[in-house]
């Protein structure tokens, strides 16, 4: 997966619509839940507010980290641990489209940064 591909949402998870509200899971648990997303072509990705799990942040997450979205459950389900996503770098509203911000965020998330792990 290349840094460009990390901001494209997956085959797998392109079944269903990504809907505000719903929850996110972690590969080792619940994160919190969807705030806004972004379907831009290459640049797509989520805010999910993660309530009191760590202190009422939000996080952004690149579109490449989510494996599916399960309508029924609303559920959307990352391939990431908790510990991976609270570590990332620290979100900024202002900058969503930030393309500096972006690399970042995928140097984080994808091949070869601290969050990245193939399916």
């Amino acid at each position: 997966m290349t840094t460009l591909e990390i901001w494209t949402l997956r085959q797998q998870a392109m079944t269903a619509p990504i809907v505000p509200g719903y929850g996110v899971e972690a590969l080792d648990g619940s994160i919190g839940k969807i705030d806004e997303s972004s379907n831009d072509v290459g640049s797509s990705f989520v805010i999910v507010d993660t309530g009191p799990w760590i202190f009422g942040k939000k996080v952004m997450l690149p579109a490449g980290v989510i494996g599916s979205v399960d309508p029924q459950e609303e559920k959307v389900y990352v391939n990431r641990t908790k510990e991976q996503i609270k570590d990332a770098p620290e979100f900024d509203p202002a900058q969503t489209s930030d393309s500096t911000y972006h690399d970042t965020l995928g140097s984080y998330y994808g091949p070869g940064g601290a969050g990245w792990r193939d399916w």
